[in-house]
């Protein structure tokens, strides 16, 4: 059977907007996307034990972290001691403590030097990045 080039253009002009209308009815069908919750935000608080050691000497860097929005019960949050060299953060030693808890981080170095150390607490699932005003210590 010979359709007539109108009725073609009928034909898909009718299939086009059959497609058309169908279109919005899937995307909405589609499932909404989930929105991650809020990380939390955490104060690191940190500083070392001593200002001065001498090299290979086992000192410790102290501190806490504190989130008003979690409780003690909350499993350990990764810590990291980072010290800076050449203008980027390299780390040195790492810890754990849970949200609203103290730490206590065991460090030593073999340079003779004044450092700038921070502890940094990684992005976690539940916790936005954050770290601790950099602090000295002297190493003789």
């Amino acid at each position: 059977m010979r359709m007539s080039p109108l009725t073609r253009t009928l034909a898909a002009l009718t299939v086009g907007c059959a497609a058309f209308a169908v279109t919005p009815v899937a995307a909405s069908a589609a499932p909404a996307a989930v929105q991650a919750p809020a990380k939390h935000k955490m104060k690191v608080q940190a500083a070392a034990v001593k200002g001065k050691v001498k090299k290979h000497e086992k000192t410790q860097v102290k501190g806490r972290i504190d989130d008003a929005a979690r409780s003690v019960d909350a499993d350990a949050e990764t810590l990291i001691v980072q010290e800076l060299q050449a203008g980027a953060w390299v780390n040195v030693a790492t810890g754990g403590c849970r949200p609203n808890g103290a730490f206590s981080i065991d460090v030593s170095f073999d340079v003779s030097a004044t450092l700038s150390l921070r502890v940094f607490h990684p992005e976690s699932t539940l916790y936005a990045a954050a770290y601790s005003d950099v602090f000295a210590l002297v190493v003789l």
